[in-house]
C-alpha cells in the first residue's frame, strides 16, 4: 500500500503511513476484521523491530480499534421477506430439494452455516422427531425437527442428493460428490437465493437467517432466555443484542423530550 510496484523499503515507513493505511482499512472492512487487521501489523512491526528491518516501533503507531461487544444492531430480514425467499428455489432441478432444505435449517431453527455443512445421517433421529447439532465447541444439542423441516430434508435425501458412500446429509452436486467442507458453501447457497428472490439485504451471509428468526420470535412474545435456548447461545448476554430491535419495549423505556411533542 505505502510503496506499490517500487521497491519495498521497511525504513522509510512511518507512524503517518500506519495511521492512513488503518483509516482506509476501518472504512473497508467491519470492525472485527480492521481489528484483525491492527493486529497483525502490530505483530509484522514488532518482528521487524526485532530483527533490525525498522529502527522505531511502528507497532505503537497502529491505532486501536473499536469493537466493543454487542454494540451493533443484529442485521434481519422481515418475516414476509423469508418467506420470499424460502419460497425461491426451483425444486425440478437436482440442487432445488437440497437448498430448500438447507434455507429452512437456517430459517426455522437458527443453525449456523457450519452447522449445516456437519449435518449427517446419524444427526437424524426420526423416530423422536430430533435432530443432533454439532455446535461450537465441540457440543452436541439436540432440537426438535418440526415437520416442514423433516419433510425438506426427505425430498433433499430422495431427489438432491448424488449417491455416494459419504454420511454427511448436503453434498457438492458436482465432482467430487462429496460433503460441504465447511460453511462457506452454505452461505453461498443464501447468497444465490436472495438473488433469485429480488432481495438485497446489506449482509447477505447465512447468518442473516439466524438474526431473523430471532427478531421474529422477539416480536411474537418470546422471551430473551427462550431465544437463547433454541440460538444454544452459552451467555444470555450474547442474547440481549436482540432486545436492541424490540422496539415497542423500547419505546415504553424511553424518557420524555424536555421541549415536549414538538
Amino acid at each position: 500500500e505505502r510503496f506499490g510496484t517500487h521497491p519495498l523499503r521497511l525504513e522509510a515507513l512511518c507512524s503517518q503511513d500506519v495511521t492512513g493505511f488503518m483509516l482506509q482499512q476501518a472504512r473497508r472492512y467491519s470492525p472485527a476484521h480492521a481489528k484483525l487487521i491492527a493486529t497483525a501489523l502490530r505483530s509484522f512491526f514488532r518482528l521487524f523491530l526485532q530483527r533490525g528491518a525498522i529502527a522505531t516501533d511502528l507497532a505503537k503507531a497502529v491505532p486501536p480499534v473499536p469493537n466493543w461487544r454487542v454494540s451493533a444492531l443484529p442485521t434481519c430480514m422481515k418475516a414476509d421477506d423469508v418467506e420470499c425467499l424460502l419460497q425461491s428455489g426451483d425444486r425440478t432441478t437436482p440442487q432445488g430439494p437440497r437448498d430448500a432444505a438447507i434455507l429452512l435449517l437456517l430459517a426455522r431453527l437458527g443453525l449456523r452455516a457450519g452447522e449445516v455443512a456437519a449435518l449427517t445421517l446419524d444427526d437424524l433421529d426420526w423416530d423422536a422427531g430430533e435432530l443432533c447439532v454439532r455446535g461450537k465447541g465441540a457440543r452436541h444439542d439436540r432440537l426438535p425437527l418440526p415437520h416442514e423441516v423433516g419433510d425438506a430434508i426427505v425430498a433433499s435425501l430422495r431427489h438432491g442428493r448424488p449417491p455416494g458412500a459419504t454420511r454427511q446429509v448436503f453434498v457438492r452436486m458436482r465432482a467430487p460428490r462429496r460433503g460441504f467442507a465447511n460453511g462457506h458453501a452454505v452461505g453461498t447457497i443464501v447468497c444465490r437465493a436472495l438473488a433469485r428472490a429480488g432481495l438485497h439485504p446489506v449482509h447477505k451471509g447465512a447468518h442473516l437467517l439466524r438474526h431473523s428468526l430471532a427478531t421474529q420470535l422477539l416480536q411474537s412474545g418470546a422471551s430473551l432466555a427462550e431465544i437463547g435456548a433454541l440460538l444454544r447461545h452459552r451467555d444470555l448476554e450474547t442474547t440481549r443484542i436482540y432486545a436492541k430491535v424490540d422496539q415497542g419495549a423500547l419505546r415504553a423505556l424511553a424518557l420524555p423530550w424536555p421541549g415536549g411533542d414538538a
